[in-house]
């Protein structure tokens, strides 16, 4: 009888140079969080640095073999003016790995970021910011804070737990867990629960909820394996969830959802569903999308990717009782809150299976207007194929990775679509993360 081959594990070639200290000069920011800089002829990735620094470099990942080098700038020899000392007293080389520019001032953290999104499109689509119509900015989302203050904005926090009990945020690139005290990029609604101040003996991981526009808060806890939930006693009324060993979720006290408040409605987001993190993000991007494709009253419209609803409640409302959306979603359960929260609107249909399975044969020829949403790796080629030739008006397209924006702008160029407006969103302060919301038109609507 032929039994199945053990694994192997690769072990890296070449000997290892983890902990190596090399002195380099910083060059430009890198898509992830990190600068780019050359030792001997070889490429380091270096987080906590800055372009135009000199630093100490010390190498966090690689061998003598490797192609390029990890690396955490441990010591700065000269430090360029946008370099603040990190508020956090969790960020720096080897700690938590959740922020990637505490070490920045705000302005220079958006430079950063329009860096990356310019380089990404020059790198994936061939576009210039001129060619791509934007304007070159990240623009700030939320109110002006006072100098030294860090944005609390996160209102879904996933906290992982050591063998001990005490929690805390990965390490960066591990499964090391970083204790902490405090997150102070964490929304004041999950600050109050108290969570940091509990022992969590037993659960594996703990995500936190805050919803804005209403009180409710919810914990859902990842128990170890074999472990019993604990006993989970907060400093505020919260609905508690577990999720067991085959991810599936069971309500242990309170509601399974919580009610989110945007563009003039309230969303039922269930299960620890998919929602924008950032409070202001929600109606930031249904603002820019709206703004961009400028719906009329009567239009078809498709929202693709479109989870909860939030787009295509929005389309709903300006294309009126005359005009149709229709949202696709992948997520069965996200597709159950999108049917309720639009219950109302006749003239609104969600369907549930993946955009590039359904929308070919839902039969649908033409249409007037598009969001796509997609996740992080993009539409593809594909799907944007398909989308080119429904011959749509304008399609707005929200990005969460200027990876994926680039390349799928190229694709779209190849189905005769070419950006009319992009924007770009620090919906992330702290991280290397923005959103990006790109309009597009038929190219020969541009002549």
């Amino acid at each position: 009888m032929l039994r199945p081959a053990k694994p192997v594990l690769r072990q890296p070639s070449g000997d290892p140079l983890v902990g190596e200290r090399y002195e380099v000069e910083v060059g430009p920011v890198a898509h992830g969080g990190h600068c780019v800089a050359r030792h001997e002829g070889r490429v380091l990735f270096v987080r906590h640095a800055l372009p135009g620094e000199r630093v100490i470099a010390q190498v966090t990942d690689g061998t003598t073999t490797s192609r390029f080098l990890r690396a955490d700038a441990v010591e700065v020899l000269e430090g360029a003016k946008e370099r603040i000392e990190a508020p956090c007293p969790f960020s720096g080389p080897g700690k938590c790995g959740g922020c990637d520019w505490q070490h920045v001032t705000p302005g220079g953290q958006r430079k950063l970021k329009g860096a990356v999104l310019t380089e990404q499109l020059a790198k994936l689509a061939g576009l210039t910011p001129e060619e791509a119509r934007w304007d070159g900015s990240v623009e700030p989302v939320g109110g002006k804070l006072p100098a030294g203050e860090v944005p609390a904005w996160r209102t879904r926090m996933q906290y992982a737990v050591a063998e001990d009990g005490s929690i805390g945020l990965r390490k960066h690139r591990s499964h090391e867990v970083q204790p902490i005290d405090r997150c102070l990029i964490a929304a004041d609604g999950v600050t109050e629960l108290g969570i940091e101040s509990r022992d969590w003996t037993g659960v594996a991981a703990v995500e936190a909820i805050a919803a804005s526009g209403s009180s409710d808060r919810q914990v859902i806890l990842r128990p170890r394996p074999g472990e019993q939930l604990p006993l989970v006693e907060l400093d505020r009324e919260t609905s508690i969830a577990r999720i067991d060993e085959q991810d599936l979720f069971h309500r242990v006290h309170g509601r399974a959802f919580v009610r989110e408040r945007a563009a003039d409605r309230t969303w039922r987001v269930s299960n620890g569903g998919f929602w924008q993190i950032h409070p202001a993000a929600p109606d930031t991007l249904v603002d820019a999308v709206l703004t961009g494709l400028d719906p009329q009253w009567g239009e078809s419209a498709l929202d693709l990717y479109c989870g909860v609803g939030l787009f295509a409640g929005a389309l709903a409302d300006r294309v009126g009782e005359e005009g149709a959306v229709l949202g696709i979603e992948s997520g069965k359960q996200a597709v159950l809150d999108a049917r309720h929260n639009l219950a109302a609107l006749e003239n609104v249909r969600i369907e549930c299976d993946k955009v590039e399975t359904l929308l070919p044969r839902t039969g649908i020829t033409s249409t007037d207007l598009i969001v796509l949403d997609p996740p992080r790796a993009g539409a593809g080629r594909d799907t944007v194929a398909h989308l080119c030739s429904l011959e749509a008006r304008r399609i707005a397209y929200v990005a969460c990775d200027p990876a994926a924006l680039a390349r799928d702008l190229a694709f779209f160029r190849e189905g005769g679509y070419r950006p009319v407006s992009l924007r770009a969103f620090d919906l992330f302060p702290m991280t290397h993360h923005f959103e990006c919301v790109a309009i597009l038109e038929p190219a020969a609507e541009q002549q």
